[in-house]
């Protein structure tokens, strides 16, 4: 616990002296390979995370956190197919609680690999398991306005918080889409929510940005 913190911290070295201490005294604890395998991951050895990760499997094979772990790991180094895979196995362990979280994982994996039809269709079924799931709405939206269907982002945007509270993400692309669209009204209406809702947020910041370069 004391490495997962110095390392959520950003204190690298005091994270590397706890958890190989945690390693030597319970070295066949998943837990610890699993904080090794973020440890390895942010200090930029590929290698050693990986080997990490698969321990973490090895003692854990039923895990979620660990799949999910190393499921991102996998997108991040490219290996688009092997971290489908581990997203599906955690997604679908009765065990792990937000199986939309993983479908969602999925998605952005599959943004990073151009591979949009499929990425939108797990978006969709990670709204279909929990609605409000903000950072799903949030992706699609995204991916929608990326592909230049400005119709289809703003409806992702309106049918959420239609329902629910928007957050700082969903506000902000749903100033850039309208703003997109022409429809001044809206993109004010958004903004004004995003200063009030959240005045301190880096989503609020980003505005000033767009306010300054009308055409992002």
């Amino acid at each position: 616990q004391l490495g997962l913190g110095y390392l959520q911290q950003g204190n690298l070295v005091v994270a590397k002296e706890k958890l190989e201490r945690a390693e030597r005294e319970s070295p066949h604890d998943p837990k610890v390979h699993n904080a090794m395998g973020l440890l390895y991951e942010r200090l930029g050895d590929s290698k050693r995370a990986d080997d990490e990760y698969r321990t973490a499997l090895r003692y854990a094979p039923k895990d979620p956190e660990v799949a999910n772990n190393y499921a991102v790991f996998l997108c991040k180094s490219g290996r688009t197919e092997d971290g489908i895979k581990y997203f599906l196995e955690a997604g679908r362990n009765p065990l792990y609680r937000t199986p939309e979280a993983s479908y969602t994982n999925i998605a952005v994996c599959l943004r990073a690999a151009h591979r949009e039809d499929e990425a939108k269709q797990n978006l969709q079924r990670a709204l279909a398991i929990k609605p409000s799931f903000a950072e799903a709405a949030y992706q699609l939206a995204d991916l929608e306005f990326e592909r230049g269907r400005l119709n289809d982002a703003r409806a992702a945007v309106t049918h959420y918080t239609d329902s629910f509270d928007a957050t700082p993400d969903l506000l902000l692309i749903g100033v850039r889409i309208a703003r997109a669209m022409g429809d001044r009204v809206a993109a004010d209406r958004y903004a004004r929510s995003l200063r009030m809702d959240f005045p301190g947020s880096e989503q609020t910041r980003a505005l000033s940005d767009l306010n300054h370069n009308p055409g992002s």
